[in-house]
């Protein structure tokens, strides 16, 4: 049976002191309440990952980084390397997001690199895949999709395929407040499990966990949470509030 997950990216957001509570809260929280068989992963800035590591390591969530760069080290000025995340004990980090790709020019071959760096270091990528509006307008977001996950992750083998989460992001709804329907979350699940299916068969593709990441909050979440093919959620705004946060990661 596949994992439910629900995780926060915080993006760049909280001074320490205010990352030091929001840490906390949550974890405080989750000793009094039941998830049930769903994992929490907390993605802050990467100045706090280590506040949040030592915290996860006597509460209910785990930690993610938000972002590495696809070399244990080097001349790489401001960078973080996948050995430095595997020292502090981190186990997920976040890859592919929309704001990299649009921000930072971050192609399908780049992150390639960057799977294969966390892989080689246990740390599970949360792969990120959607399309921008114009994309969905077009009809071309399947397309889009497709060549995201064949240019990034279609080359592993199964073994090292089982490693990844996915994280379907529609851009569109990314901080816009207009989130994708149900039924358009669940369209883009099944499309993504059928072309795991098809690469590496019936059975991995089950196993594969596929997060929402749009404009899901604790009044929508309980919604997409309920289709077949979504497995939990990568929140981002609402991600910032404990009890927003919580209410999102009680919604199956």
């Amino acid at each position: 049976m596949r994992k439910q997950i629900v995780a926060g990216n915080w993006k760049m957001n909280k001074t320490f002191t205010e990352a030091e509570k929001l840490i906390s809260d949550i974890a405080d929280a989750l000793d009094d309440i039941n998830t049930g068989s769903t994992g929490v992963i907390l993605c802050p800035p990467s100045l706090y990952l280590e506040m949040a590591t030592d915290v996860a390591y006597e509460s209910n969530f785990e930690v993610g980084a938000q972002n590495i760069y696809p070399a244990d080290s080097g001349a790489f000025t401001g960078e973080i390397s996948p050995l430095m995340l595997k020292d502090l004990g981190v186990p997920y980090c976040i890859t592919g997001h929309s704001e990299r790709r649009k921000y930072f020019g971050e192609s399908n071959e780049f992150l390639r690199l960057k799977v294969d760096a966390l892989i080689k270091h246990g740390i599970r990528p949360i792969f990120c895949c959607g399309e921008v509006l114009v994309e969905r307008e077009t009809g071309s977001h399947f397309d889009v999709v497709k060549k995201q996950l064949e240019e990034s992750l279609f080359h592993l083998p199964a073994v090292e395929f089982l490693q990844i989460v996915i994280a379907y992001e529609p851009v569109w709804a990314i901080g816009t407040g207009v989130n994708a329907t149900s039924d358009q979350a669940q369209e883009m699940h099944a499309y993504i499990r059928g072309l795991i299916g098809t690469k590496y068969g019936a059975t991995i593709a089950e196993e594969t966990t596929i997060l929402y990441g749009g404009s899901c909050n604790g009044t929508n979440a309980r919604e997409l949470f309920a289709m077949p093919d979504v497995d939990g959620g990568l929140i981002g705004g609402a991600s910032l509030k404990a009890d927003e946060f919580l209410r999102i990661a009680t919604s199956f």
